[in-house]
């Protein structure tokens, strides 16, 4: 009788255990789930709410392209297809609030998608350019204004040292301080042959594509605070060049170099330096002597996309090695060539 006593008072304390675990582990399976439920249930912000998939491969135009031929530096404004920067497409999140940034090339190209992508995140931004690339540069100058952020715009030309020089401190007034530099801008001249290749050709690619990025690298480099980063715009062509662009081929050799060895010199001193290297990329280089009309007419074609990259698909690149939680990225280069070239 003892015994089964024992065995029944066990028994009910065994049942009232598991009631209170059980109970317990509801209540914790309630605090758990809780959350998510009300989070499923909250209605989600403009920025949060879905994005159906998109097919790469048809998402923008494809060759072939109609024959077209602007004078260099050419505008994108008159080309047809328009390239497409990321004017309506890019949706901000704040990443660069409260940021600085000065962009070589900014009217059109790789420079105009990330000057539009930096001030939807929250940048003030300056962009440089030729005086003949004003009608281009004025869209953006609205652009950046229209998202309440500082725009500056500073003409003239990247191949003069005083002119660089001046570029930077006009950019440090206007914005009032700098902390990204983004190097850009460049020239692209197709020649058959290096026979056909001037020296001033030659002598213009270099100080657009090579000297400039010193020269402002130099000048900027005194208002650069840990933090700051630098991004170069180099390109496949630097490890898989074409035979037509021989000069400017080297300049993207060169560009790529800069970004390894400047990372590495300025890495102890809390600046980053990283590259973004584009594949064929519908922008005015092509239509104002960057390309022969047949290899304009299928551009981007022979890529496993089977089309050219629009610069609103570099956007997000230039925004991330920017960013602040990319902080271990230095000293790298990032592809985006629709499945061909290198890295």
């Amino acid at each position: 009788m003892e015994n089964t006593k024992n065995n029944s008072i066990g028994d009910d304390n065994k049942i009232n255990r598991r009631k209170a675990i059980g109970g317990l582990g509801l209540g914790i399976a309630a605090v758990a789930v809780g959350p998510v439920f009300n989070a499923a249930a909250a209605p989600l912000s403009a920025a949060a709410t879905a994005v159906g998939l998109e097919d790469p491969t048809t998402k923008f135009p494809k060759p072939p392209f109609k024959e077209q031929k602007q004078p260099w530096p050419g505008l994108a404004s008159k080309m047809d297809p328009r390239p497409d920067h990321g004017e309506t497409s890019y949706k901000g999140s704040g990443r660069l609030v409260g940021r600085k940034a000065l962009i070589t090339g900014g009217d059109s190209g790789m420079g105009r998608a990330a000057a539009i992508a930096y001030a939807r995140e929250g940048a003030d931004v300056a962009i440089n350019y030729l005086p003949a690339e004003e009608p281009d540069a004025k869209e953006v100058i609205e652009l950046i204004k229209k998202e309440g952020r500082i725009a500056v715009a500073i003409p003239g030309d990247i191949r003069e040292e005083t002119f660089c020089n001046r570029l930077v401190d006009e950019a440090v007034k206007g914005l009032g301080g700098l902390d990204i530099l983004v190097n850009n801008a460049a020239r692209q001249q197709t020649r058959e042959s290096i026979m056909d290749l001037s020296p001033e050709d030659f002598d213009a690619t270099m100080k657009t594509n090579v000297y400039a990025p010193f020269w402002i690298t130099k000048a900027a480099l005194p208002h650069l605070k840990p933090g700051s980063v630098i991004i170069a715009t180099t390109s496949v062509q630097a490890t898989d060049p074409s035979a037509e662009l021989f000069d400017y081929a080297q300049t993207k050799a060169a560009n790529t170099a800069y970004v390894r060895s400047l990372a590495k010199q300025l890495a102890p001193k809390g600046i980053r330096v990283n590259g973004v290297a584009p594949g064929p990329i519908w922008t005015p280089l092509q239509v104002s002597g960057g390309a022969t009309m047949k290899k304009l007419k299928s551009f981007g074609g022979d890529t496993p996309f089977g089309r050219p990259g629009q610069p609103a698909e570099l956007g997000s690149i230039y925004v991330q090695l920017a960013a602040s939680d990319a902080s271990y990225s230095t000293g790298q280069i990032y592809g985006a060539a629709g499945g061909g070239g290198q890295p």
